[in-house]
Parts: structure tokens; C-alpha cells; sequence
């Protein structure tokens, strides 16, 4: 008998907010993370915009040795997950098991900050002036094992890095090892910090961003007919999840249930998708099947939604092929309108949200939404949320090299 996981603390810091309830309040109200560039001179770049956390301090999370020794990437991670464990009540190092916690904290990237500012030191000054944090600053998993140290979790640790679906890999994960009894509690999530000069020129140099310079806060424009692209994001998101007994016997609020989870692989491009995205198709099949749910008790889909030419049609084919004619009775948003697209954050991130639309019954809506794209025939929440019992849900998550997740999420019933 697999044993069954419930969510019971969330934290996130993202392009409109620093914590949960800022963010959140932002997605209702249609709120765009879309501005300048401000964390470097991005003037000779050909896409001078993204969606960057403003105004945070990292000494509200750690110490100046601690920031001092660690990438943007892994202080968004202690950021979120400090935010994830006060509100789930285990902050203080009661209520579990050291050595029955575990934390996967996935990223796409890394810590590419550290990587490009060293890099320039290697050149300009050369190998003897190079950090002796280099590597631990750099490496993927150290956020993850950051976070450990933080909590004294002493169980799973590890990374996952699988491009734009790196998180949900790390809820899916996580959720498996509180199923299957390696944990009882997991840290599980997500960060990135890549608004810099080199992924800016990279992304915008393989044509996947949005080159609306002049008008940033409306570039995000998922599911529009007019979309150009994406629009880059950075930050962090971070869910608490508990094995049901764990949760019940501290008296832990729960957001919700985890139910399901489906991953696949498309084995067809490096960036690109096959034809209707059969391979998210498996991928939600899959987590539905999981989680003992037919398609008809669905009310929302959190959609990978990107804003990019062929994957939201893609998407929406995808979602109709799994849910039939009942695709037409659900919900669907793509909240990277709000907060840009987070890459390895996006999907914990919007975990987050899938989350909080079931314990409001408030489905955050897809802005910018002008113009809707024929192919993307669903009701895609345009631009005003809409209050609705949701009682599962599936947030979806696809990346570079064919990698999909699917959760399916769902109210939590005794």
C-alpha cells in the first residue's frame, strides 16, 4: 500500500512577490513581473527585459558569511523553503524526524551568476584569483544541500536538472520517497537566478524570447495570438510535503492532497515537441491513472503554457486528447503570464499555485489574453480570475530534451 502525501506548507519568491501571499494577491489581480532589465546593463542585448525578483534582501534568510559564500539561485532557494517550513509549522527543528526529512531542490541552471562573474575573473586576473567557492557556489545540487544543512535533513538529499520540468521532477520525486517510505517529510521544489548576460543572449539568440522591448509587462502573452516568445523569469518555489499520518498526528493545516504523478520522455528534438505533445499526454495520463482520478473530476489545469509559438497549441491539443469532451468543462491558465517563465522554479512555483487555487476555489487567470489564438480553444481563464470549487488539478511541466511532469493535486479528503 502506497502511502498517501499531503501539502501542508508552501513558500515561493517570485517576479510579483517576495512570499506567498504577496504573489498570490498579484496573480488575482493580473499583475506583470514583465520590466527592464536592472541586474546588468543589458543595452546592447537584444532582448532587454525579463521578469526579475525585486527588492529582495537576502539577509532576511542567512547570515553574510552564508550570502557571501552562495549564488542568487541557492538564496532564493533558503528564501522559499524557510517561508515553506514557518508555514507548515516545523521551522523551529520540531515535529519530525531529522533523519525522515529529506529536500530535492531542482534547477535548470544552476548557479550560472557565479559561473559568468568567475569566468570574467579567470580572464582578467586568471586562475589564481578564482574562488575557492567556485564550485560549491556553482553546482545545481547545492542548493539542495544548503537547505539540508539549513533543517538538519538528514534523509533523501539530491538534485534534479531537467530544464524547464526540473521541479516537477522534484515534487514527483519526493512524493514518491514519502509513498514508498524513505521520508516522511520532504522539502521539495525549485530555483533559478539566470537573468544574466549570457542566458539573456542565449535564449534571445535561438529565438524563444519575447522581443517586445517597448512593452514588457504585456509580453507574456501565453495562448495569444500574437505571441512572440517567452519571457524569462527567476526565483524560487518550495512545498512541504507530509506523509497523511505524520501531518494528522502535529495537527498540520493541509493545503491539499498530492495524488498522482506522471513523467515522460518525448525522444524526438532537443527544444522542440512532437505533434500534439504526446509525450505530456503520457505524462497527465499517467498522473491521473496514479492518482485513481478519470479526467471527469478534473476543474483546473496549471498549464506548462510558455507563450511560445508551437508549445501552447501543442499544449491544448495535448490536454484534449487526455480529458476528451470533458476538456471543455475545465479550466485552464498559464500563470507564467504573471511571473514569466522561472525554468527550473516553474514548475514548484506553480505547484504553489495549483495549491492555493484549490484551497481558495479561486482559479488565477492567464493576462494578456487579447487575442486568442484559434488552435488554443479551451477556457483559458482569460485575464480576470474565477471562482470555482477545484477539487484536482494538474500542473504540467516540460523542458529541453523532451522531459514532462504532470501532478496531479486534489482537496484533501479524510
Amino acid at each position: 500500500m502506497k502511502r498517501r502525501v499531503v501539502v501542508t506548507g508552501l513558500g515561493c519568491l517570485t517576479p510579483v512577490g517576495n512570499d506567498v501571499e504577496s504573489t498570490w494577491q498579484a496573480l488575482l489581480a493580473g499583475t506583470s513581473g514583465g520590466a527592464p532589465i536592472t541586474h546588468f546593463d543589458a543595452s546592447h542585448h537584444k532582448v532587454r527585459f525579463a521578469c526579475e525578483v525585486k527588492g529582495f534582501d537576502p539577509a532576511q534568510y542567512m547570515d553574510r558569511k552564508e550570502i557571501k559564500r552562495s549564488d542568487l539561485y541557492t538564496q532564493y532557494a533558503v528564501a522559499a523553503s524557510s517561508q515553506a517550513m514557518q508555514d507548515a509549522g516545523l521551522a523551529g527543528g520540531t515535529g519530525y524526524d531529522p533523519e525522515r526529512c529529506g529536500v530535492v531542490i531542482g534547477s535548470g541552471i544552476g548557479g550560472i551568476n557565479t559561473f559568468e562573474e568567475q569566468h570574467h575573473v579567470l580572464e582578467t586576473a586568471g586562475p589564481g584569483r578564482i574562488s575557492p567557492f567556485f564550485i560549491p557556489m556553482f553546482i545545481s545540487d547545492i542548493a539542495s544541500g544548503v537547505v539540508s544543512m539549513r533543517f538538519g535533513a538528514k534523509g533523501p538529499n539530491f538534485c534534479t536538472v531537467s530544464a524547464c520540468a526540473s521541479s516537477g521532477h522534484a515534487i514527483g520525486m519526493s512524493f514518491r520517497a514519502i509513498q514508498y517510505g524513505d521520508a516522511d517529510v520532504m522539502i521539495a521544489g525549485g530555483a533559478e537566478a539566470s537573468v544574466t548576460p549570457l542566458s539573456m543572449a542565449g535564449f534571445a539568440n535561438m529565438q524563444a524570447l519575447s522581443t517586445r522591448n517597448d512593452d514588457p509587462a504585456r509580453a507574456s502573452r501565453p495562448f495569444d495570438a500574437t505571441r512572440d516568445g517567452f519571457v524569462l523569469g527567476e526565483g524560487s518555489g518550495v512545498v512541504i510535503l507530509e506523509e497523511l499520518g505524520h501531518a494528522q498526528a502535529r495537527g498540520a493545516r493541509i493545503y491539499g492532497e498530492l495524488a498522482g504523478f506522471g513523467m515522460t520522455g518525448d525522444a524526438y528534438h532537443l527544444t522542440g515537441q512532437p505533434e500534439n505533445h504526446e509525450g505530456l499526454q503520457r505524462a497527465m495520463r499517467r498522473a491521473l491513472e496514479d492518482g485513481g482520478l478519470s479526467p471527469a473530476e478534473l476543474h483546473y489545469v496549471n498549464a506548462h503554457g510558455t507563450s511560445t509559438p508551437l508549445n501552447d497549441p501543442n499544449e491544448i491539443r495535448a490536454i484534449k486528447a487526455v480529458l476528451g469532451a470533458h476538456a471543455s468543462a475545465v479550466n485552464v491558465s498559464s500563470t507564467k503570464s504573471c511571473t514569466g517563465h522561472m525554468l527550473g522554479a516553474a514548475g514548484a512555483v506553480e505547484t504553489v499555485f495549483t495549491l492555493l487555487a484549490i484551497h481558495h476555489g479561486v482559479i488565477p487567470p492567464t493576462i494578456n489574453l487579447q487575442t486568442p489564438d484559434p488552435e488554443c480553444d479551451l477556457d483559458c481563464t482569460a485575464n480576470v480570475p474565477v471562482k470555482r470549487t477545484v477539487a484536482a488539478a494538474l500542473n504540467n511541466s516540460s523542458g529541453f530534451g523532451g522531459h514532462n511532469t504532470s501532478l496531479a493535486l486534489t482537496r484533501f479528503r479524510s
